[in-house]
């Protein structure tokens, strides 16, 4: 990461009652602290005062990349490149021989690797030796700052020569042996480091890096093979069997090229991505993967239509089931600029009101009604299926159920046994009061989840009510078990009777309902539909034998002392018995 050329903040001290003596500033403070401006000072301090330390220069290249001075970074490193040292390739690649060669390798050989290889090119600044394999790190192995597991290894094995080498590696080694779960490949660096049994395994990847770096591939491939299995190693011998044209090894790292070509497309390299993306497809020219890459490459060099032809190929090769991915869906949403870019706010409408609905929330169904006229009033969707449908929820949200109609009376036809279409459509028809018309559509549906659904059959019960068929009603009502839903059905049902003239169900239900809840407005509507049965009833507009259930609700109500009771029945007993209606 290249970080800005932001100032930092000095740092601030408390002056102490007796005076302390200055300090030199250390520059491991200043990158500890990424003040790469004060340790740009103290290192073009030292180089004046020593213009040929390779040491110094390399810290001086690290800091002024990371301070921005890319110009100055590029200078750097051209002087050292310049220094009449021998072939640092070739020089790390006699030490890992030797290395290798011993059966217990001598551990001064450390001083040599730490002092020189390391810091000049494996892991130091990553631009003299090994920059494509191995991350820029500080010539000290270690980002500023940075104290994460992964780099212990690394500080490890760059720790400063000197004094100070034995007590920072010891510290190193104590800190990743103490890891539950090693890093397999530091692991093993750090035991032959402190055993000295065996050669570091390690050093055959950095061997074979040094080899091929020197156009040594059957070299490298020898040594990369004898390594531990790592991303390096990976990296060593898939590049080798490249360069060897060895097609056997090539196929097994093949799929890197993918990885890569993202990353190049990524990095807005869309060319480059493509080129190196193609050595995957003539080997799978089939791969959804590559053939979408490939085609979000021709998208940005060139446009939605050139990307979609890529598409193209992969349908025929899949015979059209590859485009049904949603990942390439999404891309042919982009790649024709918008078009049916619509579906993903239909989904968002359908998601908000299903939680405004369950929640009674209205700022979700405010929200649910706007993605729905967003849709449905597009000029793209304004006359699709879809698009109407949009409408139509719009409207039902809005509880505008003639404009509901309108727009699913449109496409009905397209719907002959929707279980789905036939709800919306039958409970729209009754909440404009066309209730024969609604009791037929919902009687239709079929699906048993929604016909369970307590809104499935508060409407169907207020259509049978609405049609003259209580009795209907209240055989759903009977089928319920007895819970909330069943109580507000009741609460339904004794009230349309009642506005409907019904009064016998209506009765029925208040009874039941003052036996649950002995609420007075309870018993005064049973009061009121057992007298309003009982004027049907005289009038023959309902059975006599309604009027023997009608005295028995009276007496077996909660408050059978009441004095307007006793007059009711009083009266009803009376007159059944001068038209010979057996009450009792």
């Amino acid at each position: 990461m290249i970080l800005s050329k932001s100032r930092v903040q000095p740092a601030r001290t408390v002056a102490s009652e007796g005076k302390q003596e200055a300090k030199l500033p250390d520059l491991e403070d200043f990158l500890s602290k990424r003040d790469y401006q004060g340790a740009l000072a103290l290192l073009q301090f030292r180089r004046n005062a020593n213009r040929h330390d390779v040491r110094n220069l390399e810290f001086l290249a690290y800091c002024q990349f990371h301070f921005g001075e890319h110009d100055k970074t590029l200078s750097t490193y051209k002087e050292l490149l310049s220094f009449e040292d021998p072939d640092p390739l070739s020089y790390a690649l006699s030490i890992y021989k030797e290395l290798l060669s011993f059966e217990k390798p001598d551990p001064r050989c450390s001083h040599h690797l730490e002092g020189f290889v390391y810091p000049s090119g494996l892991t130091g600044t990553g631009a003299l030796v090994l920059p494509i394999f191995i991350s820029p790190r500080p010539p000290n192995g270690k980002e500023a700052g940075d104290d994460g597991g992964r780099h212990t290894g690394g500080g490890a094995a760059l720790a400063p020569t000197g004094s100070q080498q034995s007590t920072k590696s010891s510290q190193h080694h104590k800190e990743l042996l103490s890891f539950e779960e090693p890093d397999p490949l530091l692991s093993a660096s750090t035991r032959s480091r402190l055993s000295f049994e065996e050669p570091d395994p390690l050093y055959y990847v950095y061997a074979a890096a040094c080899c091929y770096y020197m156009g040594m591939n059957k070299e490298a491939e020898s040594y990369a093979s004898q390594g531990p299995r790592c991303p390096l190693q990976t990296r060593i011998l898939f590049h080798c069997a490249h360069k060897m044209s060895d097609e056997t090894r090539l196929m097994e790292y093949l799929a890197l090229n993918v990885y890569v070509a993202l990353c190049y497309c990524k990095l807005d390299y869309y060319d480059v991505s493509l080129e190196i993306l193609q050595v995957y497809l003539n080997a799978f020219a089939d791969s959804a993967l590559a053939v979408n890459l490939k085609a979000c490459n021709a998208f940005r060099m060139y446009n939605g239509k050139a990307a979609e032809n890529e598409l193209r190929s992969l349908a025929e090769l899949s015979n059209g089931s590859y485009l049904e991915n949603d990942l390439i869906r999404h891309n042919l949403v982009v790649f024709r600029s918008g078009e049916n870019a619509m579906q993903e706010y239909i989904l968002k409408g359908v998601v908000h009101a299903s939680i405004g609905q369950m929640k009674d929330n209205q700022e979700h169904l405010k929200t649910a009604q706007q993605y729905f006229q967003l849709v449905g009033a597009s000029q793209s969707e304004c006359d699709t299926i879809p698009g109407r449908q949009c409408m139509a929820s719009c409207f039902f949200l809005l509880k505008q159920f003639d404009d509901v109609l309108v727009f699913l009376q449109s496409v009905k036809t397209y719907f002959p046994n929707d279980d789905d279409f036939n709800w919306n459509y039958g409970i729209a028809k009754a909440a404009t009061g066309k209730y024969k018309e609604a009791e037929e559509i919902l009687s239709t549906i079929t699906n048993e989840k929604h016909r369970s659904e307590y809104c499935y059959l508060s409407w169907l019960a207020r259509c049978y009510i609405m049609n003259g068929r209580a009795n209907h009603a209240w055989e759903l009502y009977l089928r319920l078990e007895t819970n909330d839903e069943s109580y507000q059905l009741l609460q339904l049902i004794a009230n349309d009777c009642y506005r409907m003239g019904s009064f016998f169900y209506a009765a029925k239900a208040f009874d039941v309902l003052e036996r649950l809840d002995p609420a007075p407005e309870y018993l005064d509507g049973k009061k009121g539909a057992c007298i309003g049965t009982f004027q049907l009833v005289i009038a023959n507009k309902e059975p006599k034998d309604s009027l023997r259930d009608v005295i028995a609700m009276m007496k077996n109500g909660n408050d059978t002392s009441n004095p307007q009771i006793e007059m009711i029945t009083r009266v009803m007993k009376k007159w059944a018995k001068e038209n010979g209606v057996k009450v009792a």
